[in-house]
């Protein structure tokens, strides 16, 4: 198995909310850009959160829109070896330093975990930050309907989303 990097974070110092995942999945490898599988449910949820339809966008317009909304974005695993997609053939992980973006991000209020493997491992770095939150993962892997994970990804990050120009 050939070790998978993770991307570059996306965020801005006015961002108030990080969003974080744990691995991008062979189809966002592939794409050269975060959540790129055309199931995945975090551009729509994203959608509805902005009021922007996103996945109409190209890639840097959609991340744009996210970081004037105050949302950044980023991955808790810097490398590891994985066959396939799933979090749970993870291994040989070696984490993305996550205190140095937070030391980027001085609004910072909300840290929302893309699913229970980004929650634990951020979990490990951060014990005790009361701003991790950890919410259904937005991948297609995860069977939950869209209008649950959407109802619990609106309750976490509607209060922090920025609504004025940043």
């Amino acid at each position: 198995m050939n070790a998978k990097t993770s991307f570059a974070p996306v965020l801005a110092p006015h961002c108030h909310i990080l969003v974080l995942g744990s691995l991008p999945g062979d189809a966002s490898l592939a794409a050269g850009h975060y959540y790129a599988h055309p199931r995945n449910a975090f551009w729509p949820i994203m959608s509805t959160l902005t009021g922007t339809d996103l996945p109409a966008l190209d890639w840097p317009q959609r991340y744009h829109a996210l970081l004037h909304a105050g949302i950044a974005l980023w991955d808790t695993i810097d490398t590891a070896t994985r066959r396939g997609s799933l979090d749970t053939a993870l291994r040989d992980i070696t984490a993305n330093p996550l205190h140095d973006c937070l030391g980027q991000l001085p609004q910072l209020r909300l840290i929302a975990c893309n699913g229970q493997t980004a929650g634990r491992l951020a979990g490990r770095q951060l014990p005790g930050d009361s701003r991790l939150c950890i919410l259904p993962s937005t991948s297609p892997a995860l069977t939950l309907p869209l209008t649950t994970k959407l109802l619990q990804w609106q309750a976490a990050l509607a209060p922090h989303l920025e609504t004025s120009n940043a």
